[in-house]
Parts: C-alpha cells; sequence; structure tokens
C-alpha cells in the first residue's frame, strides 16, 4: 500500500471542521483590521528566499526543498511566507497604492525537518505582512491583531514577548560586541554556530543546541546597544501596547530565525501545564523589500502555524474537538413515495440553507435513526405515507428528545432549525 510522505498528514472530514473554524475567524478578525487576502505559488525562485531570509538561517542552510526544473533552474518550495509576498508586491508595483499595504494569507510551506507533534514537512500558516508604514503604531496594530485572533480563538494563558533588535546603524555595534563574547568562547559552540560567528553571530542566540543555549545566556543584549532613534521607536511602542491594555514582557532574547527583521520582534507565548509553547512569532523587516529588488519600504508582520495552533486549543478547550459538518437535520423516509419526497424535501432545505441529510443505503428506519445518531443530526423527522397525505410531520430535537408537529414545507423546517434553537421547550 503507498502511504503519505513522512512529515505530511491528511485532513479528514472530522478534523476539517476545526480547520474551518480557525479559516473563518481568520478571514473575519483580518477583515475587522483591514486587511486583505493574498495568495503566492508554491514554488519560487531560490535566489528569493537566499537573499530574502538569509543564507546562514537554518532554513536556508538545511531546511529547504530545492531542486532544478526542466529548464535548469534553481526552484524552492515556499519555506516561509513573508519573502513571497514581498516579491508579489514588489512584482505587482502595489508600493503605487495609498500606503500601507494591508495583506494576510493562508497557505501551506515546506522545510525538510524532523517531524513532531505540530511541526511537519508539510504546514500550513496564517500570517499578515504590513508594508509601507514605519510607525510604533503599525507595530503596535499588527500584535494586536495577532492577540485580538488568539483570543477569537480562545486561547489561554497568553504571555506576549517583545524586544528590538535595532536596525544596521545600531546593530554593527551590537555585532561587534557578539563576535568578541563569542569568540572567546568558541569551542563550546556548535558547528553551525562557529560558521555564523563570522557571517551573522546574532543567529547565534538564535540556536537550538543546549549548548549553544547556555552560552548565548550570557551574551550582551541588543537593547543596551540601541540607537536613540530605535530605543525611541521601541518606547513608544510599549506605550502603544500600554494603552490598548496589551500586556507584555520584555524578553531581550527574541531575535527570531529569520535575517531579515529589524526594530521589534515579538513572540505570543502559551502556557499549557507549565509548559511553553510559541503559538506566533513575526517583527519589522525594514530592509527585505530592498534586498529582493524593490524600492526601500518599510514592513512588519507575524506568521502562526496552524498545525500548532490546533494542538493548544485542544489542549486549552475540550469544546473544540466536538467541532464537527454534524447536520442540521436527518430525514428519514419509509416507503418509495417517501424516498422520493424525502428526495426532494432535502433538496429544498439545502437550497434554504439548511444542512441536510438523508439516508442512501436503503437502511430500515431502525438502521437510519442510528445513523442520524452517529451523525449527530441536531433534529430529524421521519416520513411514510401518513405524513406525505397529510402534509405534516413530526420534528424531534435530538439533544433533548423535544417533539412538534410542523407543516412539511422547507421554509417552515428552515425557520423552525435557524430561529428555533429552544423550539418545543
Amino acid at each position: 500500500m503507498i502511504k503519505r510522505q513522512r512529515g505530511t498528514e491528511d485532513i479528514l472530514p472530522e478534523e476539517s471542521a476545526l480547520w474551518r473554524h480557525i479559516e473563518d475567524t481568520v478571514h473575519k478578525t483580518c477583515r475587522n483590521f483591514g486587511y486583505g487576502e493574498i495568495r503566492t505559488p508554491v514554488f519560487e525562485a531560490t535566489e528569493l528566499f537566499q537573499r530574502g531570509v538569509g543564507d546562514t538561517t537554518d532554513v536556508v542552510q538545511k531546511e529547504m526543498y530545492t531542486f532544478e526544473d526542466k529548464g535548469g533552474r534553481s526552484i524552492t518550495l515556499r519555506p516561509e511566507g513573508t519573502a513571497a509576498v514581498a516579491r508579489s508586491f514588489v512584482e505587482h508595483s502595489l508600493f503605487s497604492n495609498p500606503q500601507p499595504t494591508k495583506l494576510y494569507y493562508m497557505m501551506s510551506f515546506y522545510r525538510y525537518e524532523k517531524p513532531q507533534a505540530g511541526r511537519l514537512r508539510e504546514f500550513h500558516q496564517f500570517g499578515v505582512e504590513c508594508f509601507g508604514a514605519g510607525t510604533p503604531a503599525t507595530d503596535a496594530e499588527v500584535i494586536s491583531l495577532a492577540y485580538t485572533l488568539l483570543k477569537n480563538l480562545g486561547v489561554t494563558g497568553l504571555t506576549l514577548n517583545i524586544n528590538s533588535i535595532g536596525c544596521p546603524k545600531c546593530r554593527s555595534e551590537y555585532s561587534k560586541a557578539l563576535t568578541e563574547y563569542f569568540s572567546s568562547n568558541k569551542d563550546k559552540l556548535c558547528d553551525t554556530c562557529k560558521e555564523r560567528l563570522n557571517k551573522n553571530p546574532m543567529r547565534i542566540i538564535d540556536c537550538k543546541s543546549e549548548i549553544c543555549k547556555q552560552v548565548a545566556a550570557g551574551a550582551p543584549k541588543m537593547l543596551d546597544y540601541l540607537c536613540d532613534e530605535c530605543r525611541e521607536h521601541f518606547e513608544k511602542l510599549k506605550k502603544q501596547l500600554e494603552i490598548m491594555g496589551i500586556e507584555y514582557e520584555v524578553n531581550p532574547k527574541i531575535v527570531r530565525g529569520l535575517d531579515y527583521y529589524t526594530k521589534t520582534v515579538f513572540e505570543f507565548i502559551a502556557d499549557i501545564d507549565g509548559a511553553k509553547s510559541t503559538v506566533c512569532g513575526g517583527g519589522r523587516y525594514d530592509g527585505l523589500i530592498e534586498e529582493i529588488g524593490g524600492k526601500p519600504t518599510v514592513g512588519i508582520g507575524f506568521g502562526m502555524g496552524i498545525e500548532r495552533l490546533i494542538l493548544q486549543l485542544k489542549t486549552q478547550n475540550s469544546a473544540l474537538n466536538s467541532i464537527s459538518a454534524a447536520p442540521e437535520v436527518f430525514v428519514a423516509a419509509i416507503g418509495e413515495d417517501a424516498e422520493n419526497f424525502a428526495q426532494k424535501l432535502v433538496f429544498e432545505l439545502r437550497k434554504s440553507g439548511v444542512s441536510a441529510e438523508r439516508d442512501l443505503t436503503g437502511r430500515s428506519l431502525k438502521a437510519q435513526m442510528k445513523y442520524a445518531d452517529k451523525l449527530s443530526a441536531s433534529y430529524s423527522i421521519v416520513l411514510g405515507d401518513n405524513e406525505i397525505n397529510s402534509g405534516e410531520a413530526v420534528i424531534k430535537n435530538m439533544r433533548d428528545g423535544s417533539q412538534n408537529k410542523i407543516a412539511l414545507s422547507a421554509q417552515n423546517i428552515a425557520d423552525i432549525i435557524h430561529g428555533g434553537e429552544n423550539y418545543g421547550n
């Protein structure tokens, strides 16, 4: 038997209902914040990620799915969203529109890494990108969007961690201090970080190796090296968050894992039974557009892994496990005339906006009702010759067992189901 590839998952119907719940919440929240949806190709020129993400990152060095196409071009399956959205922003001259340009996406991404819970080789991510506005208020709005979405989805135990990693001007001095510090501890670093030492020492702070983490714990802090402009930006961001009532913690260890970040970086951490899990991360990337060939344009955004978010939600909210595509009404039928009537009635109900089901396999009435129960139908209706002749039938609330006789019309049934949560009580 041919099986799915390691690091990939099939999203089955009982699971996809929760995915749709998340997607619907994303769409509504982003609309409220004035963001429009963008979708980019699954594969891009490899150079885009080498230049945009950074050739010293784990993503570029170890994790990308890169291949040569039949035209001899180096192609990479998108490992992240920001560089691809930035490329689209430049290519389609979105900078010529009134700024800022506010975009969001929900797409699949691909990284070759060790599969584990919430971390796959094919994974899905929700993210936003805001181009053309460099004020601290923009940073605060983007962070508040992530905060609002997580709250709307019911994620609890959230902590917002923020930091500033400065601009190229102040980061130059910081880089010198880091190089000096890590050089004195070079023999303790992993091989990858030894290479990073001469290229981008800040990446060492983000290393996943426990030994490198211990070394990095004593490294100089970027906040001590901020220039006046970056320090003022960070202080204004904190004030904006306080105005909105969004609590935060300053965490100098956050640098994020991609080279395009500048100034503000942030993460939302969720606490489950004492275990910390990052559910969202992002920051400002004022040099990215220029790096990939566009005119200097500021930007900020974040990414949120859907698979990891679902694990979080299921752990914190057991009610989400019961989200399903259950029909609102199941129409059972006895006899050929009733079968034909049920076929028409279910069709009319669906046209009226009611989720309706009926038996398609020739089950007995008893088996049909068991099937309706297994589908978790909210209501059921049984049709036989008497019901068809009288034009009336009994509708049963499958949750509380209450029953009422109703006229057999699709619109009447729809009104009861959509307007009568307490119908029959």
